[in-house]
């Protein structure tokens, strides 16, 4: 998953883990069958992975939940949440991604990690993706970006029978933005990232 902000985010470490000239940096990945792995990231305005003691904490929070999951990765951008899911035993992740380019730098990792037919890459916006056809994902990734007010829409969007009914939604919005999810939604947990809250919920059904 990653953010395409306004302005530059601040971690304690860097945005991208080496650069490697004009091509961009790296993404690691910190866990699972993918362990160490690294995959090259576009030099693009605002692309980034989530920082790596965001996803430690996050994957360490979904770890009964992965095994045999269908993920969805929203906004996916280098896709580094959803390459996470999968190096942890999800069954298969579906990733939306508007950038020709970046999703095509995506499909290439994919192939990289021989992941096969477990990783799909859709060219679009999310909000078109989401008026398709809804298939049930376990696990959904919502990093959209900063202040252009997407995240309550999409979320309502995924109530249109693209969740499981206890699915575990993951948002990542500007921190001063109190999020408007649908009430069947009970944050599990929260961790702060930079200048953003990424906040894990937990799906009933209605």
């Amino acid at each position: 998953m990653t953010r395409r902000s306004p302005r530059p985010r601040r971690h304690g470490k860097p945005a991208t883990p080496r650069r490697n000239g004009k091509d961009g940096g790296r993404l690691r990945i910190i866990g699972g069958d993918y362990r160490r792995r690294l995959l090259p990231v576009l030099d693009c305005p605002g692309l980034r992975p989530t920082p790596d003691r965001v996803r430690e904490t996050l994957f360490n929070w979904l770890a009964a939940a992965l095994p045999g999951a269908h993920v969805l990765d929203l906004f996916a951008g280098t896709g580094a949440l959803g390459l996470e899911a999968l190096s942890r035993g999800a069954r298969d992740a579906c990733f939306v991604e508007r950038d020709s380019r970046v999703a095509r730098q995506l499909a290439d990792n994919l192939a990289t990690l021989g992941v096969g037919e477990r990783g799909q890459v859709a060219t679009q916006e999310a909000s078109t993706f989401l008026t398709g056809q809804p298939r049930p994902f376990h696990l959904v990734f919502l990093d959209p970006p900063f202040r252009q007010g997407l995240a309550a829409a999409c979320c309502q969007k995924l109530e249109a029978g693209w969740l499981c009914d206890r699915a575990f939604i993951y948002l990542e919005v500007e921190a001063e933005l109190a999020p408007e999810v649908p009430a069947n939604w009970t944050l599990h947990r929260e961790v702060r990232a930079g200048d953003s809250y990424g906040r894990l919920y937990a799906r009933h059904s209605v």
